[in-house]
């Protein structure tokens, strides 16, 4: 797995992720806030596909240090507990949606700048995962028919990985899911907001 290229490490992971995700959704469909996923998931989606399209040409070091700089200022207002509100509206969810779907797709890292947009709309813990998982479905789903053609020879040659990874995320999942139910939302909101800043650090350390 460690000497595939990154192209066909990508593709075959991205099937444990699809399946992960969509168990999440399944279990949190309910909570899905629908304006927020019509808006800001579908533009995020839009966005993050676009980004990815565009990662060869335009991802850069100086966009991931960017990123990263924008999520340890995310991660620390809610350590802080400073959090920058965002207006819920049409307009905002639109263009948060779209802006941080195109950087998450030409950094590859998407559910962390996702996330970090997410928690100015102040949504509740499960709104917050269920929408997040919502908008990633779209992606997964948009994205698997390209892997499947491009990579399909690559997803064959590591069929025990690909089983092994998602038998893990499938369990993690389901540990997962009723855990949330049981964390309050201020813990919830610095918890996220130090993996922001974790997740932050580790991509200055990889740029």
């Amino acid at each position: 797995m460690l000497s595939m290229p990154t192209a066909h490490a990508v593709a075959v992971l991205a099937i444990p992720h699809f399946l992960a995700t969509l168990i999440r959704w399944l279990r949190l469909r309910s909570d899905v806030h629908r304006p927020t996923f019509r808006q800001f998931g579908i533009a995020s989606a839009i966005g993050g596909l676009g980004g990815a399209l565009l990662q060869s040409r335009l991802g850069s070091s100086v966009l991931t240090l960017v990123l990263a700089a924008l999520l340890v200022l995310a991660g620390m207002t809610e350590l802080l507990r400073h959090p920058v509100p965002l207006p819920p509206t049409p307009a905002w969810r639109l263009v948060g949606g779209f802006l941080s779907g195109v950087f998450g797709g030409l950094v590859g890292n998407q559910g962390g700048i996702r996330a970090a947009a997410l928690l100015g709309f102040q949504l509740r813990p499960r709104q917050i995962v269920a929408t997040a998982t919502a908008s990633a479905l779209l992606v997964d789903a948009a994205r698997l028919p390209i892997y499947a053609l491009s990579a399909g020879s690559a997803i064959a040659d590591n069929a025990v990985i690909l089983v092994v990874a998602s038998l893990g995320v499938v369990l993690g999942t389901l540990i997962g899911v009723p855990v949330l139910r049981r964390i309050p939302e201020p813990i919830y909101r610095r918890l996220i907001g130090g993996l922001l800043v974790l997740l932050g650090v580790g991509l200055f350390a990889a740029a």
